[in-house]
């Protein structure tokens, strides 16, 4: 392979969540899983990615358990799932360098707690947090916060917009150096320097200024995962790392050229928005030992769990149709899970998938990218798509932890720096300035 034909380095984070990357991985032998992990074992993952130099770990989350009776649900991890708020401050306080990604939904929130939260654990870990905004879309997570079902999906994203604009405007409650005055003036703030919010929207009337001084990165970098229309304008308006599933290099690179050309439609530059894919790495000494390890895992996939999930993902129950049958030709139009129910009606249909093979296919990375080969392969295939400008970067979710990110750090790493595409050393303090964005001035964020 030739070298690269970029000038920036590739840009990585892990999925920090033993149990759900594969649905089944918390079956294989010596698995961690939500349960049983400690946090010493979840400290000793984030530092060793923290020595490979990876950018960030990646604390997914959801507001409900899966929708499902109890005797299925009985064999499906994600019934339990760290708080991430909890989890991302404990591990501020274990590491040094590396970007922690948080993910916090806008529809089940006020953005006066999530700022108030997120300006601290930015304070507290040197400028290392990233929020991931959701606007949840499970239909389960209603059902916790006294609704019978979500607001539709156009509402729930211009709650999300209105909700993203308090907040930044909240971290810019205060000139950075608003309380530097000393003993002599008897101030512990200069009073010229605290800025009141005064905000009145459709959604939400938020006085400020927040009562926690700005953070340390001006404001946590802004992530976000979606890939609907709605996802894509949000995206392109204010993410700075934005991810999403893709599967083949043109439907990759349509998605970048996509978002860059909304986000110079908004007056950004394509620089200010980078998009990362998912991929679940199987990595073998050789082609069919990476091989039998996927089918290895593919195995452990309980096919009730599996019918449960697709049915999940496509809003539609398919666990009583034939196991050996097509998706059926009528599936109903909803407001769930627009852009990655897409994604799997589009490969059943192009692949010609029975509802055993899509479930298999589909659950086990979540819709995203499997790639299986050596560490040389997977690195080819890895590089092929930053080169080409299909993405800025990765999230690895692992099969297991920690030995599926362990496996990657120890062979792959190694590929992809020789190959000059990977960081030697942290160029920064901050996960900013590791990304090389730049920190927004007070008063960047304001909208009128």
């Amino acid at each position: 392979m030739s070298d690269t034909e970029r000038d920036d380095k590739m840009i990585l984070g892990a999925l920090l969540s033993p149990t759900s990357a594969h649905i089944a991985g918390w079956r294989h032998d010596g698995a961690l899983t939500n349960v049983d992990v400690t946090f010493p074992e979840l400290v000793k993952v984030v530092k060793s990615a923290e020595q490979a130099k990876l950018d960030f770990v990646f604390i997914a989350d959801e507001l409900s358990m899966p929708a499902g009776e109890a005797e299925t649900l009985s064999r499906d991890p994600l019934v339990y799932r760290f708080e991430p708020l909890t989890l991302v401050a404990a591990l501020a306080v274990a590491s040094k360098n590396i970007g922690l990604v948080v993910t916090q939904s806008t529809t089940y929130n006020e953005p006066y707690h999530i700022a108030r939260k997120l300006a601290s654990i930015d304070q507290l870990s040197g400028g290392r947090l990233g929020w991931n905004l959701v606007t949840s879309y499970v239909p389960e997570e209603a059902k916790n916060f006294s609704r019978s079902e979500h607001l539709a999906s156009v509402d729930r994203y211009e709650r999300a917009e209105e909700f993203l604009q308090v907040a930044q405007g909240l971290w810019d409650s205060w000139d950075d150096d608003a309380f530097d005055g000393g003993d002599e003036t008897g101030r512990y703030f200069d009073p010229r320097k605290m800025h009141r919010l005064d905000h009145e929207g459709t959604h939400f009337s938020v006085r400020g200024p927040l009562n926690v001084r700005r953070p340390v990165q001006g404001a946590p970098v802004q992530v976000q995962a979606g890939s609907s229309e709605a996802g894509r304008e949000l995206a392109a308006k204010y993410a700075e790392i934005t991810f999403t599933a893709q599967n083949s290099l043109d439907a990759a690179l349509a998605f970048t050229n996509d978002i860059k050309t909304r986000a110079a439609r908004h007056g950004r530059s394509a620089s200010s928005v980078r998009v990362i894919a998912g991929v679940q790495p199987i990595i073998g000494a050789t082609m069919e030992e990476a091989q039998a390890k996927y089918r290895e895992m593919q195995s452990l996939i309980h096919p009730e769990v599996g019918l449960t999930r697709l049915s999940q993902l496509l809003d539609y129950d398919v666990t009583q149709l034939p196991l050996d049958a097509p998706l059926p030709d009528d599936l109903p139009e909803t407001e769930n899970y627009k852009s990655r129910r897409a994604l799997i009606i589009e490969t059943g249909r192009r692949e010609n998938l029975t509802l055993r093979e899509l479930y298999q296919k589909v659950v086990s990375s979540y819709g995203h990218r499997v790639v299986i080969g050596t560490p040389q392969s997977v690195a080819d295939e890895l590089a092929d798509w930053f080169i080409a400008g299909a993405v800025d970067g990765y999230i690895l979710s692992p099969a297991y932890l920690p030995d599926g990110l362990h496996d990657f750090i120890r062979t792959v790493v190694p590929e992809l720096r020789s190959r000059g595409l990977l960081r030697a050393e942290y160029e920064g303090a901050t996960f900013r300035e590791n990304l090389g964005l730049a920190r927004p001035e007070r008063g960047a964020y304001a909208t009128s």
